[in-house]
């Protein structure tokens, strides 16, 4: 992952008064990888081939112009992923495109609804490929606003992908943006956001405890979970075997007793277990509410990737949310999203109906696989209230 426009982050938080002040225009800090940053190291590295640019595009917006045969706008949702949106208003932000680059508005263009059809097969894909004439082309967005559509979730829904990196994603009403995470336009609701919280020590991290605790076995693992009483006798670790991004550069084993006293070790191996599980979900939790999500008695968690077979896990998930796990059939919710949103627009949009009526009976066909246990939310907090540790 590049890491090399340090310098122009820097720049970038500058011009409009700090990181946070940033967050707030953008829903993100500056990070390295993020478009607008790249963009100023090559005007600051290379001014001839800026200056030679007639236009800028996204990989999502150079894809849909392909097919269409012109160049499109880029929609809403990926351009959250740019630090160059302002996602109130969903227009470019004049002080970060002045900041980036002279003339960076017109080569970039109006950012355009995810929701918009943005023409027709050209006559080259016809020719070529087959296509038919009035084959309608739809925006195309970036993998994780594609993915929240893949997952066919609706407002008040959580996504919760456990692999080699935890993400959570969250359909938002009034985000508040922060220094950690993103908050970006809704791909399937223009009047609400999504926000998406990435996490790097996920599944190596549990397969680490795994293998030092219960002999590298997950069914042992999952024993000694279910040993121990939910809030864990008020114990809880975090366990960071690598620089984490959510909360920023945190490395390490950190482990607290009941009386929030730093602890070498646990008493036991499935002290340490349910601590790892606990807190990893804790801190999830945590961080949506933070930036302006509501838990409510009819919130779904939508759980994918490799540890959603593990029902162990799935039942501290239900348990710490205080919700109602659900699986889904369908893999690569990404490609799934992209012709979920193909369909809807084929349809007529939202003229016709919306997205989540649209998905309705996909998201009906989620598979329910773990229920709060009774002392749920005394343990971890209500839902819309607010998170205790156990």
């Amino acid at each position: 992952m590049d890491s090399s426009t340090s310098e122009q982050c820097a720049l970038l938080e500058a011009a409009v008064g700090g990181p946070q002040k940033l967050s707030q225009i953008t829903g993100s800090r500056a990070y390295e990888r993020f478009t607008g940053n790249q963009i100023c190291k090559l005007r600051m590295q290379r001014a001839e081939s800026y200056s030679n640019t007639e236009r800028v595009s996204l990989v999502s917006s150079f894809a849909a112009s392909l097919l269409v045969g012109k160049v499109v706008g880029i929609d809403w949702a990926d351009a959250g992923g740019m630090n160059l949106l302002d996602i109130k208003t969903k227009q470019w932000d004049n002080d970060l495109l002045e900041a980036v680059g002279p003339g960076l508005a017109a080569k970039l263009d109006v950012p355009i609804s995810t929701s918009t059809v943005v023409g027709t097969m050209s006559n080259y894909m016809q020719e070529r490929y087959g296509f038919d004439p009035e084959c309608v082309v739809g925006a195309f967005t970036g993998d994780n606003p594609s993915s929240l559509a893949g997952l066919a979730m609706k407002e008040g829904d959580i996504g919760l992908s456990l692999g080699t990196s935890d993400t959570v994603f969250v359909w938002l009403k009034d985000p508040l943006p922060q220094l950690t995470g993103h908050v970006w336009p809704n791909p399937v609701d223009e009047n609400a956001y999504m926000a998406l919280l990435c996490y790097k020590n996920g599944s190596l991290t549990r397969e680490r405890l795994r293998d030092s605790c219960a002999d590298g076995s997950w069914e042992i693992f999952n024993e000694l979970i279910d040993s121990t009483t939910r809030g864990n006798f008020g114990n809880i670790g975090m366990y960071y075997d690598h620089p984490e991004i959510v909360p920023d550069g945190l490395q390490g084993d950190y482990r607290f007793n009941k009386s929030d006293e730093p602890a070498i070790r646990f008493a036991g191996n499935e002290t340490e277990v349910r601590a790892l599980i606990e807190g990893q979900m804790m801190a999830k939790r945590l961080h949506a509410e933070q930036m302006g999500f509501h838990l409510t008695p009819d919130t779904r968690i939508l759980v994918t990737g490799g540890a959603s077979v593990n029902t162990a896990i799935l039942q501290v998930v239900s348990d710490v949310f205080n919700a109602k796990v659900y699986t889904q059939s369908a893999a690569n919710s990404a490609a799934m999203g992209g012709a979920y949103r193909a369909l809807h627009l084929a349809k007529g949009g939202d003229k016709t109906c919306s997205f989540s009526d649209l998905i309705a009976p996909v998201a009906e066909e989620a598979k329910l696989v773990a229920t709060p246990s009774k002392d749920a939310a005394a343990t971890y907090g209500a839902p819309d209230g607010e998170i205790q540790a156990p």
